[in-house]
């Protein structure tokens, strides 16, 4: 019998998703090579801390060799991240940003008229936005998670040109559905997977990264997690735990790509940052924390150059109910006095998601024979040491 080359990258993608789910437990993340890090994670250190979120991830990977437009390498892939998980079609309170907006995320005029975010967030590729909306609401159709008779979804994207085949549009919508469907709580693999499969970041394979803060019981004893697609950056901008690794580092990437976040010396990347929390917090509340990314995006070395697209989008699943009320409905929400928590929490676990990318990145070799290099996790523990700023309880 033969099979389609959807029907074989679907395949792919269920064995890779198997696969994934085992490496999120195995591969050594940032904490575990001593990487010093502010604040208190969560039991998982990702964004399913955040009760009810659920991540989906589908890669794609196939062929190698000379670029063949429509053809291949394939190095791509989907992510999406369900605030109340998949089963629920109750809307929570959001806002969005933009540090600099050589990127796109779609849905993002409702989120500011509205105040709610009427489904998920998706990552993928910049030349599979379309597909990805589009097979969005025919899922949100077939499952009855529609809020209007219309609906307008949310999906963000960073730029995998220099590994992958991306004028070849092999995102399809069997991709998206494979993310929405096995989405879970529980561990979320990082690096080389979902949308992120191709990234790179401050001149290294990177990707996918989460981490979360616990908010202390006298600030009311909330999480925030935050997972990043993380695309962005030059080599000589890379600080880790304030450290100048990037410039300790100084020897540029073989085959590095234009626009992945791989040039020494200009930024030409993205980066996608996703915020969760269950703190009550209302719209204009959640845009400081938006605001709040900055700053772990900041402490990792970055400025977010004239190409670069970096877009943070931050939601609250506390208040469920609240878009379906018909006439007055009553909300919590945060005070000024506690909120301060809050934005620590988000500039710390932005910077641990980010960190975690670069540290579970592995080497990959894409389009052409561009092989973008992991960093060296022992030349990375060397740098700390040199600065003592490495654990080494770890």
């Amino acid at each position: 019998m033969k099979r389609s080359n959807a029907t074989l990258c679907i395949e792919l993608s269920c064995c890779l998703l198997i696969a994934q789910l085992a490496l999120a437990q195995a591969k050594p993340r940032a904490r575990d090579l001593g990487v010093p890090f502010e604040g208190t994670p969560g039991p998982l250190n990702a964004i399913t801390d955040v009760k009810g979120v659920e991540v989906g991830l589908t890669t794609i990977i196939s062929g190698e060799g000379p670029l063949k437009v429509g053809a291949g390498p394939v190095r791509t892939g989907v992510t999406a991240v369900l605030p109340r998980g998949k089963d629920s079609a109750d809307p929570v309170f959001a806002a969005w940003f933009s540090i600099n907006g050589n990127g796109e995320m779609t849905g993002t005029t409702w989120i500011d008229e509205g105040g709610f975010l009427e489904g998920p967030v998706f990552i993928t590729n910049t030349h599979s936005v379309g597909t990805v909306r589009d097979a969005a609401i025919m899922w949100a159709v077939r499952h009855g998670k529609m809020q209007q008779p219309w609906l307008l979804p949310v999906v963000a994207e960073t730029y995998d040109g220099g590994l992958n085949d991306i004028n070849g549009f092999h995102v399809k919508p069997e991709h998206v559905f494979k993310a929405l469907d096995g989405a879970s709580s529980g561990p979320v693999a990082e690096g080389n997977v979902g949308g992120g499969t191709a990234m790179s970041c401050y001149g290294f394979k990177c990707g996918t990264g989460t981490a979360s803060r616990k908010v202390s019981d006298s600030m009311g004893n909330y999480t925030v997690g935050v997972l990043v697609q993380a695309n962005h950056g030059g080599r000589n901008q890379l600080r880790v735990a304030g450290v100048p690794v990037g410039a300790e580092m100084s020897q540029p990437v073989q085959g590095a790509p234009r626009g992945s976040g791989n040039s020494g010396e200009h930024e030409l990347g993205s980066i996608i940052i996703v915020v969760a929390t269950d703190a009550p917090l209302a719209p204009h509340q959640l845009k400081r924390i938006a605001h709040r990314a900055t700053h772990g995006l900041g402490r990792t070395g970055a400025t977010s150059g004239n190409g670069s697209g970096d877009i943070v989008i931050a939601f609250s699943t506390a208040n469920p109910g609240a878009a379906a009320a018909a006439d007055t409905v009553q909300v919590s929400m945060v005070s000024n006095q506690r909120i301060s928590a809050l934005f620590d929490a988000t500039a710390q676990a932005t910077e641990e998601a980010i960190i975690n990318a670069l540290v579970a990145g592995e080497t990959m070799v894409g389009a052409n024979g561009r092989t973008v290099q992991a960093m060296p996790h022992d030349r990375l523990k060397e740098i700390l040491k040199k600065y003592n700023r490495l654990n080494e309880s770890k």
